[in-house]
């Protein structure tokens, strides 16, 4: 009778959930063209700022519906670089639901090797040469990914294990919760992130925030990410195409999972 009333309560939320998908407009309802319709192409809109010529975010707008909490978390770091992504997947075949969603970022071994095309030198090749699940912060043991998914967990922390093609292994702990109308991702270096054995970027100093929801036009995809590389290699790393890249690489790689349906 429990397992019934629960089961019974799941597609009530459901229903309550996406009776009533919001639009772009509703979301960010003041929003330039030029950037709705870099949004809507296959690239997004994408904007990397320094502390020192930030301006107004578009997520962080007195009129925008992107909850606060996510601005703030990466805000609240105080980063030096900051890297703000708006897309939306177009509605295709079939209704695209959260479970969609989780189960195409939960496949984690399909970032091996995914191509970034490169806007600068116009190729394609891999930003991430190896990806795994691993068992944790202090025991990196890879991990099988789970089978998909029927029921959305409220809330979920797990890590991986990504192999750079610059900076060697990159280490994130993932906490996937259910909010607002969609899913929130963050994702946290738990690790420093090297550079020929420098640290680029201490451990807890990345912090990428990735909110999925259904909207009426599709799906759309908004992320921020905020970082902290040291002055003296500045000079030496174009940091606008570092962060945008993998970034961008990652967003794509989702994208892919949740227009292609559950694994």
């Amino acid at each position: 009778m429990k397992k019934k009333i629960t089961v019974l309560l799941f597609f009530s939320c459901a229903i309550n959930l996406f009776a009533q998908l919001r639009s772009f407009n509703d979301i960010f309802p003041n929003i330039g063209y030029d950037i709705r319709i870099a949004a809507f192409n296959d690239s997004g809109y994408y904007r990397i700022s320094q502390k020192s010529n930030r301006g107004v975010l578009l997520g962080s707008d007195r009129d925008s519906a992107i909850d606060p909490q996510i601005i703030n978390s990466v805000l609240r770091q105080n980063p030096e670089y900051l890297v703000e992504c708006i897309s939306v997947i177009p509605q295709g075949q079939g209704t695209v639901n959260l479970i969609n969603v989780y189960n195409a970022l939960g496949d984690i071994r399909r970032i091996n090797d995914w191509p970034f095309d490169s806007r600068t030198e116009n190729q394609t090749s891999p930003v991430f040469k190896d990806a795994t699940r691993i068992a944790g912060e202090n025991q990196t043991t890879s991990i099988p990914d789970p089978a998909p998914a029927r029921i959305v967990p409220r809330t979920e922390t797990f890590y991986i294990k990504l192999k750079d093609i610059n900076f060697g292994n990159i280490y994130f702990r993932i906490e996937m919760t259910m909010f607002q109308n969609g899913l929130r991702y963050t994702m946290t270096n738990f690790r420093s992130i090297n550079f020929l054995f420098i640290p680029v970027i201490k451990k807890e100093n990345l912090i990428a925030q990735l909110y999925i929801e259904p909207i009426a036009e599709g799906v759309l995809m908004y992320s921020i990410a905020g970082a902290d590389v040291p002055g003296f290699l500045v000079s030496r790393i174009n940091i606008d195409s570092t962060i945008t890249k993998r970034l961008d690489a990652f967003t794509s790689w989702a994208a892919s999972g949740i227009v292609n349906g559950n694994r």
